[in-house]
């Protein structure tokens, strides 16, 4: 056999947030894995930034939480999304975002123990970096992978240390392609995808600009600067805030077709002055990047013995701010099946879980970040705005829409109409919250999912279904309030029960001895150790009190009974065996040697 140079259980490929989330999570369940990126650090530029609750939950899990919260912009000042002609202009409409409206206020701080926030790419990789640091991981930078094989046994890679030109091979059990959306893994691989390249081109220009007197009384993340003369896509530009409300990130659209933009100082400075119209405010530029719109995803999220993560698999607009969220999602989800997989506490058909669950997501995310693409046009129409035309032209329909009378009002309600459609972009509740499995890591229950009573794209829908993320509901211990997604994940699978639950706990204590996995139970009851004092659990649980809740680590369902059986403990065993995709005609009573052998 080959001598390698290296041996490892995992190698993760990319240290961007799905990887570094990867690392941190592999290493806290104590997996040998190595991280490798061919870049000398952490990103150096914002990048993405908006942080959803569902990944805010993944970074509680992880314990870093507040580490990330103290680095990023937080939920209170990311509410205005503003159109105007300029920062110093007229505004032409505003719209309350990321659940900060009043009327959606409640709708998100019901729905999760964690808020969004605003942390641009370039201060959440440190946090991930120092939280998977001091959890042992293993990161390597300057280091690429130059070349990827694999058989039936494992993966083979090639990696070049950038600064030396040294090469070693790594041997690894598993692969995980975290590398971006020029994927490394995923070219050498042959992963196949679907969908469309270069659908569209823009420019990202860093900047520093002390814009407080136009923002500190809107505050929000985004500023969309609607000039008449210009195409809102092709001519107008975006601000996104950075550090408030000094920094900012200029995005603007361009046509390829007309050759690449102008990046050079004096250009861009001249650009960000004419969207500010404060020829007073002091700028400084810190860099510019071209990017493209896509709209890709993998046809398969595994092949073999390697996987794909993150932008590697799906590729989509920044509408919506779903990437890195999604991204960092698909490490949560794969974590921990591999980890049990590894330690020989699960059979490996759980690894193909991970593309039955998180491959729809992609989907999903996918085509919700272009049609919120598509739906921004109809500002521009409603603006009257139009390629081609002059800035007159464009003046004269911008006055249109202020006049007076019918037309005005006819016009007046199409812009609120165009605005109110940016809610599926900016208050996409359920998109953000409500991703649904369907595979063998669940155990359907035969009942129907159910009736959404709000939008489902716009509100999130608490359910306890098999393969729906678990309620967050608040309840009370040592007059101290926890989530009841505190009292699962960690790497453990976990059993809620209330009053006349006790069977359940029993029969998961004893479990987790024979079966050898990492198994919590709580009791959720009055006089219990953990009350459910506002009623919130009794609401959303759709179980009875003596009915049981088989939570996996990713705080998804992956079980439920609605009352106590005859036979509790086998019961769940049987749903145990079910997800982790071991034999059930195994003996019920196991050493943990003999469980991790089965």
């Amino acid at each position: 056999m080959r001598r390698h140079d290296i041996e490892t259980e995992v190698l993760v490929v990319g240290a961007g947030p799905a990887g570094l989330t990867m690392a941190c999570l592999l290493a806290r369940s104590g997996i040998n894995a190595i991280t490798v990126t061919k870049y000398p650090s952490t990103a150096h530029s914002p990048r993405a930034h908006i942080t959803n609750q569902r990944t805010m939950e993944v970074f509680r899990d992880l314990d870093i939480e507040e580490a990330v919260r103290a680095a990023a912009t937080p939920n209170e000042l990311m509410g205005n999304n503003v159109w105007a002609t300029s920062f110093a202009g007229p505004e032409i409409a505003r719209l309350m975002t990321w659940g900060r409206g009043p009327e959606r206020r409640m709708d998100y701080e019901q729905a999760s123990p964690s808020s969004m926030c605003n942390i641009p790419q370039h201060l959440l990789e440190p946090v991930l970096r120092r939280g998977a640091e001091a959890k042992g991981a293993d990161l390597r930078f300057s280091t690429e992978v130059v070349a990827v094989e694999q058989d039936a046994e494992g993966v083979t890679a090639t990696v070049r240390n950038r600064d030396s030109g040294a090469e070693q091979t790594i041997r690894t059990r598993y692969l995980v392609g975290a590398d971006g959306g020029r994927s490394t893994v995923a070219e050498q691989l042959d992963f196949p995808f679907e969908g469309e390249m270069g659908l569209g081109a823009a420019a990202n220009v860093w900047l520093e600009a002390d814009l407080t007197q136009y923002t500190a009384y809107r505050p929000g993340t985004l500023y969309w600067m609607c000039q008449p003369g210009n195409d809102y896509w092709v001519g107008s530009g975006t601000w996104i805030c950075v550090k408030p409300w000094t920094e900012w990130v200029l995005l603007f659209m361009y046509d390829p077709a007309e050759g690449e933009p102008d990046l050079s100082v004096e250009a861009v400075t001249a650009r960000a002055r004419l969207t500010l119209g404060d020829p007073d405010v002091d700028i400084t530029i810190k860099s510019t990047s071209l990017w493209q719109i896509n709209s890709v995803v993998a046809k398969q999220y595994r092949i073999g013995r390697a996987f794909l993560a993150g932008d590697a698999a799906h590729r989509h607009p920044p509408a919506n701010g779903l990437g890195t969220n999604t991204s960092i999602q698909d490490s949560f989800n794969l974590a921990w099946k591999l980890a049990l997989v590894l330690r020989d506490l699960a059979g490996e058909e759980l690894l193909s879980t991970y593309h039955d669950e998180r491959r729809q997501v992609g989907r999903q995310v996918v085509d919700r970040a272009m049609k919120s693409v598509s739906d921004m046009l109809p500002i521009s129409q409603a603006l009257g705005f139009e390629p081609g035309q002059s800035a007159a032209e464009g003046q004269r329909a911008l006055d249109g829409l202020n006049a007076p009378g019918s037309e005005g009002g006819l016009r007046r309600k199409q812009l609120a109409d165009a605005v109110e459609l940016q809610n599926y972009q900016f208050n996409a509740h359920g998109v953000e919250l409500d991703q649904r499995y369907a595979s063998s890591a669940t155990v359907d229950d035969g009942t129907l999912w159910p009736a959404p009573t709000r939008d489902p794209e716009l509100y999130h829908h608490p359910t306890t279904h098999p393969g729906a993320r678990l309620p967050h509901a608040w309840v009370e211990r040592e007059r101290s309030l926890v989530s009841t997604l505190d009292l699962t994940g960690h790497d453990a699978f976990t059993v809620l029960t209330g009053p006349g639950g006790q069977p359940w706990v029993d029969a998961a204590t004893g479990l987790a001895r024979t079966l050898g996995i990492p198994l919590a139970a709580h009791v959720i009851g009055p006089l219990e150790e953990y009350r459910d004092v506002l009623g919130d659990w009794a609401r959303r649980r759709e179980i009875g009190e003596t009915g049981a809740l088989l939570v996996r680590p990713d705080h998804h369902v992956a079980w439920r009974v609605d009352a106590l059986t005859d036979e509790p403990a086998n019961d769940l065993e049987h749903a145990l065996r079910s997800v982790l995709a071991r034999d059930l005609d195994t003996a019920l009573k196991e050493t943990p040697d003999e469980a991790r052998q089965s």
